[in-house]
């Protein structure tokens, strides 16, 4: 008999999601109404569209979901739901909704951080290659690695996270976007710069690295300078060659830096494993580099389960859950919310 069924709702940015997970591990359903195309013309995520596509996708989301997992109302244990960090209007229309279903359900309610909901998709059963094993022991490192965030964390157990250092200024996949744009890569940038990277010589262009000596922070806005400095100076329009090759010594540049920071950190505080996780995640360069340069595994998630989902705010609501956590019907949104 199944110890939870959860039903984790996701609308921390332009994904509404919602999923059902058995045990923290199971996937019974997984559903996301991506909105890439409604911001793909202006170059980025616009806010107040974003909540609105919410609005119009949250319902239909979370029935498909509900019907794909082959469940009633009554066969769930919870409702787990994002409550930050993440975008104050997005986030909104997930929260009051679940609120909404949990009041009108008689279902417990379990705030969820984003950030935490990523590291927890390694928790998730999947099969696919370099997924994490059932048994994982702590401690563990996590580099969440995504649009909005760059973050180095301790996982000591479960909800014990000792916060070893971020991006002071652009997140990695905030870079990504950027540099897309000034190649002309269009958005999301991440996955079009590792395409046009394939065709190109990372060791083209030296770009620099804001190595941040004697800690575990990031900056990856000087990198971003540089290759605007570049594009202008090759009269702002880099073609051919150059966007393969400008892609790949930027790929190379950022992944450098995740992937020394990572090892560095997991050998000095004995980390038993190397927890990948967030949309930039998804990058092979990056996950193939990890690999090389750490002397523990490293782990990643199945690709769907990169980028935002519910299914990996299920899994964290289980853990939750079981622990004893439950939210008011006070539970607002916290669009800055940390990890710790």
């Amino acid at each position: 008999m199944a110890e939870t069924r959860i039903l984790g709702i996701e609308t921390s940015c332009d994904e509404t999601a919602a999923a059902v997970v058995e045990d923290g591990r199971h996937i019974l359903s997984n559903v996301i109404a991506s909105q890439i195309e409604l911001h793909a013309q202006y170059g980025g995520v616009f806010p107040e569209m974003a909540s609105r596509a919410h609005i119009e996708a949250i319902v239909p989301v979370i029935q498909k979901a509900m019907s794909e997992a082959h469940l009633g109302w009554d066969d769930l244990d919870g409702i787990a739901v994002t409550y930050g960090p993440g975008l104050v209007g997005s986030l909104l229309v997930g929260v009051n909704t679940a609120k909404g279903l949990a009041a009108g359900r008689g279902l417990p309610l379990v705030g969820v951080n984003h950030l935490e909901a990523h590291i927890y998709a390694h928790w998730l059963e999947t099969g696919s290659e370099g997924s994490a094993p059932a048994d994982l022991t702590f401690p563990l490192l996590a580099l969440i690695v995504s649009g909005g965030h760059t973050e180095l964390a301790l996982m000591r157990d479960h909800s014990d996270y000792v916060y070893l250092g971020g991006t002071l200024d652009d997140a990695a996949g905030e870079a990504f976007d950027k540099v897309g744009r000034l190649l002309g890569l269009g958005y999301p940038g991440g996955p079009a710069i590792e395409r046009a990277a394939e065709q190109g010589d990372p060791n083209l262009f030296p770009l620099p690295r804001a190595w941040m000596e004697g800690t575990y922070d990031f900056s990856f806005s000087g990198i971003k300078t540089a290759v605007a400095r570049l594009v202008q100076a090759h009269g702002g329009e880099p073609r051919g060659r150059m966007v393969a090759d400008l892609a790949a010594s930027f790929q190379a540049a950022v992944v450098d830096v995740l992937a020394g920071k990572a090892a560095a950190a997991a050998e000095e505080y004995q980390a038993t494993a190397i927890l990948l996780c967030g949309g930039v995640s998804a990058n092979q360069t990056l996950r193939t580099v990890v690999r090389e340069r750490a002397a523990v595994p490293v782990y990643t998630p199945a690709l769907i389960l990169c980028t935002d989902n519910a299914a990996m705010v299920a899994a964290c609501g289980h853990h939750r859950f079981l622990s004893g956590v439950r939210a008011g019907w006070d539970l607002d949104v916290e669009p800055g919310l940390r990890l710790t």
